[in-house]
């Protein structure tokens, strides 16, 4: 397979593996729940590719559908390369804003990608999927880094949306009326598209002039263009015409025989007459929905002109107020949510901009009754005045909307994180920023086993922090500098454990008092604090 080259590709490859993990920090009056949790309709405030790597605890392996919409690296869009690559070359990169005049404008770009796309690549479930939004600037780039990070084999299609309802007259040669939406599954061979529903104007399309007892058909051309060896044989019409055979490089479609069965059953339609015969295609029989198709026009999925209008009323804008740059519809999310999710999946965007993707999720729970999750991240400073209150304000009900639904309210919980600071284990050793009981349970657990952390299952007084399918796992530790000097995992814990489920016991503790026999004998598995974490990871 052809290989993708640029600048800092080197530094970037396995960049995912060393971001530390990261607090996620409960934001209570900004969220609009009971109770704040990470299992929650959740927003997060913070770095996309540190906020990524904190939830690979809670979320690795468990996103349905992933839809982003990164920056298309236009050159007017005011972004900047910030990730702590160790590179002389690449910190010269960083707080410059990217434009057109920048000759490292796409080097920067698939050095930001890279990382974040490998991160949302762990996140999605094998039966996973993820959309992501682009334009000419980098769509060639990205379906070349797409080809070596999920395998050219998972690739699933290139749609085009047409997101223009009129065109630019201003363009100087093109009006450029599409953006495309890149599709690849984790696994090709797994992933399955949910089939779309037919819309009322298709349905009308079905007429029953002949008032047929089976009800409303569509007439179905009775010649193809494919080869088919019984296919040429001549028709007599109604009114008595002999047509030869099909139109010149096509064939009939079916047999002599299973045309005389169809005639026999009032199938066929000859119109007049003496037309060329169709075939009647009944709704009743139809599949309920079509197969999703690679043009969507902006009358299915909305254009840019609705985003911003749908944006300008939740928020209770000015008219000439331009709260957010390049707004997607939620249409277009919805008909993402259509194609790609479950009544009970959970939806990843990692680049949350204004939140379309969380009312588009709340939108379709509300119209089928469904349990779908969001997990929004956004890096910027209106994570909270623009991204979360656009949420909150469509939970609680937009009083100025023309939608009903939106109007009273979709429903739903948020709750919201501000990212923390990083889990430095290391830091054990010098007393420093030391991490909470919860976070660092969360860290080693899924360092330690690879699995979701539960954070009910903790027990802080009896040491435990859940089950993998391999260990019953445990803890001992305070954030404080003297109960680390002191505590070791002793004889006395060893004994007073839960009772064995089978499973060995992986222990983690600043120190042992045990001996590799006692251990042995008590099935547990040790791991010293902060050493060996990660090492059991490997």
């Amino acid at each position: 397979m052809p290989q993708l080259n640029f600048r800092g590709k080197p530094f970037v490859q396995n960049l995912h593996f060393t971001v530390p993990y990261h607090e996620l920090i409960p934001q209570k009056d900004k969220s609009l729940t009971a109770k704040v949790s990470l299992h929650d309709n959740l927003i997060v405030h913070g770095d996309n590719l540190l906020a990524l790597k904190a939830l690979l605890p809670t979320y690795g392996g468990k996103v349905k559908c992933i839809y982003i919409d990164p920056p298309y690296n236009t050159g007017n869009e005011g972004w900047a390369y910030n990730d702590n690559v160790n590179s002389p070359i690449m910190k010269e990169w960083l707080g410059k804003t990217v434009d057109r005049e920048d000759l490292t404008r796409h080097d920067k770009w698939l050095c930001m990608m890279t990382p974040r796309l490998k991160l949302l690549r762990e996140l999605l479930r094998d039966d996973g999927v993820i959309f992501i939004s682009i334009d000419d600037n980098e769509v060639h780039h990205l379906r070349m880094l797409m080809d070596e990070i999920f395998g050219e084999e998972n690739f699933v299609a290139t749609v085009i949306w047409h997101k223009m309802d009129s065109p630019k007259n201003t363009a100087v040669h093109f009006s450029e009326d599409h953006d495309y939406i890149i599709i690849y599954a984790k696994d090709g061979a797994v992933w399955r598209p949910n089939a779309l529903a037919r819309t009322d104007a298709m349905v009308a399309r079905y007429k029953n002039p002949d008032n047929d007892s089976r009800g409303p058909w569509l007439l179905s051309d009775l010649a193809a263009r494919n080869f088919y060896a019984q296919g040429r044989y001549p028709i007599t019409t109604s009114s008595g015409r002999v047509i030869e055979g099909p139109p010149a490089g096509s064939y009939w479609r079916v047999s002599k025989e299973k045309f005389d069965d169809l005639a026999k059953d009032n199938r066929i339609w000859f119109g007049n007459g003496d037309v060329r015969p169709g075939i009647k295609r009944f709704l009743s029989e139809v599949k309920e929905g079509i197969v999703p198709q690679t043009i969507w026009s902006w009358k299915d999925a909305g254009s840019t002109r609705n985003a911003k209008q749908e944006i300008s009323e939740i928020m209770s804008a000015g008219a000439n107020e331009d709260l957010f740059i390049t707004p997607k519809p939620s249409k277009l999310i919805e008909r993402i949510l259509r194609i790609a999710t479950d009544k009970d999946s959970i939806i990843l965007d990692s680049f949350a901009g204004s939140g379309t993707t969380a009312q588009a999720v709340l939108q379709l729970n509300k119209e089928d009754g469904g349990n779908r999750k969001f997990v929004l991240i956004e890096m910027e400073g209106y994570a909270d005045k623009l991204t979360a209150e656009r949420v909150r304000r469509v939970i609680k009900g937009v009083p100025a909307s023309k939608n009903e639904a939106l109007k009273n309210g979709l429903g739903g919980t948020l709750s919201f994180f501000e990212l923390g600071k990083p889990i430095e284990v290391d830091s054990i050793l010098s007393g420093k920023n030391l991490p909470s009981y919860k976070e660092l349970a969360r860290y080693v657990f899924f360092t330690g086993t690879g699995e979701e952390f539960d954070e009910s299952k903790i027990n802080e007084k009896a040491g435990s922090i859940g089950e993998s399918k391999e260990y019953q796992v445990y803890l001992l530790y305070k954030p404080d500098v003297e109960y680390l000097r002191k505590t070791a995992l002793t004889l006395d814990f060893a004994e007073q454990m839960a009772p064995r489920s089978g499973k060995k016991r992986l222990v983690f503790a600043p120190t042992k008092y045990l001996s590799q026999d006692q251990l042995d004998e008590h099935r547990i598995l040790f791991a010293q604090l902060p050493f060996e974490i990660y090492q059991l990871s490997n």
